[in-house]
């Protein structure tokens, strides 16, 4: 379904939406199954605001609240909502996801109206960004979308919109330099852009922690706690770097709970998800938890040769085609090093004055290219050095069998998955027989939890490591 697709008029909406008793006897059996094969949290998150829309030559049809909500379910729940809906309609081959605005009384979808905003001046608004700690280059429209980063995109976007109160705090984590602090200063621009009048903040979780040391040691804690916690929107980068300072993350969690008591936004960025940040309390990563999280993963090569051409477009240089294709075939684990490889190859260019070939490239790069390769760890490689560590069948690692001697080293293999590549926790689920990403969180835990109960594991662990990075 295109993003794009028009939303009907409010009369239409409605008398498409108000239906038969038939039809809302059919929302009520697909509601039920779905509810249960995704369960009753992601049910109400994402299908609770859900409009039936009914059914018309074999098409279905489900209004939902916002972008956001359209973009996770087409992402992870087509299959399970369409099985659902079949089961009750006979004849039913597709459903389309519909954005529609919701009305105050009783969540009838109906055409937006237009709102007129006063908008911030652009000259004014680089200062303001600049004043709250934002780099007013980064923006949502020059930020390239890929299928690595649609969800996490739309969330901060409906975030900057203020499109729902349900993703407060968001919590965005993945790996270095694929876009994080990018989104994060995205959206407090554009919230300073839609309401000039609003406080927002950005500053970094080791910046939060030393200006808390100073003011304890200046005596002037009072005031640190209004700066922060007057803010309307507060943006905290790298935030695992809370971990092990303990009356840091008291002062944190206080001016978190004061600020989401104010309903006010709280946008947080980590180099992991909450549940692997270690040596933070545990009501810290429960207060993280309760918003929304999404992830960035490492960009396809489609998304990566996209980035290539808009960074040339705007340093308005020319670099061959062929160029272009080996360095996103090469340079894969994230966007900054793949920014790098390209400054150095247009630097070499401008300086020499000539086009750049390929042998030239490998040449030039061969630092960036031999770290890349020492980079690739692969789920299969993980499931084959720890099937051969625990004396045990490669197929045991997507199987149904649950033994101990079974299921505990395929924790383990989920656990380096997790840590040693880039798959997402669906992917890594997948990889495993199938499994949903509950199953992998559970298994992370589970392993970080023995690792202090058993002395030999780490350095067990560890020697899988090495041999999987050699």
């Amino acid at each position: 379904m295109d993003i794009g697709e028009s939303i009907p008029a409010a009369e239409e909406l409605q008398e498409q939406t108000r239906g038969s008793s038939h039809d809302e006897g059919h929302w009520e059996i697909i509601a039920a199954a779905l509810s249960k094969s995704i369960g009753g949290d992601a049910f109400q998150r994402w299908f609770g605001a859900a409009t039936w829309g009914g059914v018309e030559n074999g098409k279905g049809t489900i209004y939902v609240p916002g972008e956001i909500h359209q973009v996770w379910i087409e992402t992870n729940y087509m299959l399970e909502l369409l099985f659902a809906a079949s089961e009750a309609h006979e004849g039913l081959h597709k459903i389309s996801i519909i954005v529609a605005e919701t009305s105050a009384a009783g969540g009838i979808p109906s055409a937006a109206e237009p709102q007129v905003r006063k908008e911030m001046p652009g000259e004014m608004l680089d200062k303001r960004a600049i004043a709250a700690g934002l780099n007013p280059s980064y923006t949502f429209e020059n930020f390239v979308v890929g299928g690595n980063s649609q969800f996490a995109h739309a969330a901060c976007e409906a975030v900057a919109a203020k499109r729902s109160v349900g993703y407060n705090p968001l919590f965005i984590h993945g790996g270095s330099g694929l876009g994080k602090t990018h989104l994060m200063h995205a959206i407090g621009r554009e919230i300073l852009r839609r309401r000039p009048d609003c406080r927002v903040i950005y500053l970094t979780c080791e910046k939060f922690t030393n200006e808390f040391i100073e003011a304890i040691r200046k005596g002037e804690l009072e005031k640190f706690r209004r700066r922060y916690r007057s803010s309307d929107v507060l943006l905290i980068d790298d935030v695992q770097f809370l971990a092990g300072k303990e009356r840091s993350q008291e002062e944190f969690f206080h001016t978190f709970n004061t600020l989401l008591d104010g309903r006010n936004q709280v946008v947080i960025t980590s180099d992991r998800p909450a549940c692997e940040i270690k040596s933070i309390e545990p009501r810290l990563i429960s207060r993280f938890e309760c918003g929304l999280a999404v992830e960035l993963q490492p960009p396809q090569i489609e998304t990566r040769i996209a980035i290539l051409h808009k960074k040339i477009a705007e340093w308005k240089v020319s670099i061959d085609e062929n160029v272009l294709l080996f360095l996103a075939e090469k340079i894969r684990s994230n966007v900054r090093r793949l920014e790098g490889a390209l400054v150095r190859v247009a630097t070499y260019a401008s300086l020499a004055g000539e086009s750049v070939s390929v042998q030239k490239v490998e040449h030039l790069l061969r630092d960036f290219i031999q770290e890349e390769a020492s980079r690739q760890v692969t789920i299969d490689g993980i499931q084959r050095a720890v099937a051969e560590t625990f004396d045990m069948r490669l197929a045991d690692m997507i199987s149904r069998r649950r033994p101990a001697s079974i299921a505990f080293p395929r924790q383990i293999a989920m656990y380096l998955s997790r840590g040693l590549t880039h798959n997402s926790l669906v992917e890594i689920g997948e990889s495993f027989g199938g499994r949903d990403h509950g199953t992998v969180i559970h298994a992370c835990k589970k392993v970080v939890s023995e690792l202090e109960k058993q002395p030999g594991l780490r350095e067990r662990i560890e020697r899988i490591e090495q041999q999987l990075r050699r």
